[in-house]
């Protein structure tokens, strides 16, 4: 389960992680509270801080992606960490001084917006180059269960001090855990990194990337559900907060409760993914079945009458979440040419996060118009709905190349 913590660089910067995480969620959940009650509980003003974090996803993934291939991958995450740390440190400081107001909020949601589009494509696929390609799927488990356990002790410290002792210092601390990402990367041996060819600067390395994946059918299958189930299903940043506040009537304690609960899900979720990643590659069909269960789950939950009850069935929408989302990382990043990894993992991000600028926007409409409930049951037929007709046509597909071809054997269904 824990293979590829062998690898030194890896383990330096899982190491990172772990602390870099917790400091993450609890930023995220003070963040959320923060707009919602400057904004005067406005679900639409929470929207749009999401949207707004968000929207340089469609303008900078693809860009990042090809930067990612021509650039020292592990130079330019310590670059953009350090932006991180001083946009939690500025927002920290507005807070404690009581200067902070919705407009600035907004500004920094921006500004964190442009850093999280140039570091995740960047640091996606700055993994396989740490443990090699063998221990690529067990390593985005592995991270994928650290940014969970964070998810169940982030929100449920920062719940507690918000109450307590307000918003200010949980950017503070946010800011400081970010060093110990930076310390990891700092003190990685770069020649033991299982690093590419270099990619030279040269026109048209965008558009390359993009027929690349166009002319992969599995590929595209998973991009396309994984757009409409993130950008419809996975609304959780901001309808958790919704529902929390405007449902079930709880202060930010009952929110960060809410997102402990989804998160003990998903970090079992990740757990299990880890133990998979060591033992085989992943599969196009446990994608489809994830997806599936996640849309399922989380328009059944919708219905649950008790705040107990609703977080309870966040549980399980938390395991077919991780399940879903680490599947499909692993899949994009264990079958492409390691030339192409940082241009095909910018587009993978901008599927993932770019709906967002849409699905931010939309579920608060959703909430304000139909009801807190509404994002849960429309997001979770609208998962349902893509699962089955991208299952059905990648049969189509795979019946068309026939069963010993190559595009059967990486669409994996039977």
């Amino acid at each position: 389960m824990f293979a590829s913590l062998r690898v030194r660089n890896y383990r330096l910067f899982f190491s990172g992680q772990v602390i870099s995480n917790i400091g993450t969620w609890m930023q995220r959940i003070a963040q959320d509270w923060l707009v919602f009650e400057l904004s005067g509980y406005n679900s639409v003003a929470l929207g749009i801080a999401v949207a707004l974090q968000f929207l340089p996803t469609l303008l900078l993934s693809l860009w990042a992606g090809v930067l990612a291939d021509r650039v020292d991958k592990r130079k330019l995450l310590i670059a953009i960490q350090s932006g991180v740390a001083l946009q939690a440190l500025v927002l920290g400081v507005l807070v404690l001084g009581g200067a902070a107001q919705l407009w600035q909020v907004y500004l920094l949601c921006l500004v964190l917006g442009v850093l999280s589009a140039l570091e995740v494509p960047t640091r996606q696929s700055f993994v396989a180059e740490m443990v090699g390609r063998d221990q690529t799927a067990n390593a985005v488990a592995l991270n994928s269960s650290i940014f969970n356990l964070a998810r169940i002790v982030g929100p449920a410290i920062a719940g507690f001090t918000i109450v307590l002792v307000g918003m200010g210092w949980l950017f503070i601390a946010n800011a400081l855990s970010t060093v110990a990402v930076i310390a990891g990367l700092a003190l990685m041996n770069p020649s033991e990194l299982f690093r590419a060819p270099a990619v030279d600067r040269a026109k048209g390395q965008l558009r390359e990337g993009l027929r690349y994946v166009r002319n992969r059918p599995d590929l595209v299958t998973v991009m396309v559900l994984v757009f409409f189930v993130s950008t419809f299903g996975i609304t959780f940043f901001t309808s958790l907060a919704i529902v929390a506040a405007n449902v079930f009537g709880t202060e930010a304690d009952g929110y960060g409760m809410l997102s402990t609960l989804l998160a003990v899900g998903t970090f079992t979720g990740a757990l299990l993914s880890a133990r998979r990643g060591s033992r085989g590659g992943p599969s196009l069909r446990l994608l489809l079945i994830s997806a599936f269960a996640l849309g399922l789950i989380e328009f059944v939950g919708a219905f649950m009458p008790t705040y107990a009850l609703f977080g309870l069935a966040l549980v399980p929408l938390g395991f077919a979440t991780i399940t879903f989302l680490n599947t499909a990382n692993a899949l994009v990043q264990t079958t492409v040419s390691p030339q192409m990894r940082g241009r095909v993992m910018g587009l993978y991000v901008l599927v993932v996060m770019g709906g967002n600028p849409i699905g931010g926007p939309m579920t608060g409409w959703m909430a304000d118009t139909f009801g807190g409930r509404s994002p849960f049951y429309i997001g979770g037929a609208i998962a349902l709905i893509a699962a089955v007709v991208c299952g059905y046509l990648a049969q189509r597909a795979q019946q068309r190349s026939g069963a010993g071809s190559p595009l059967a054997q990486s669409m994996r269904l039977g």
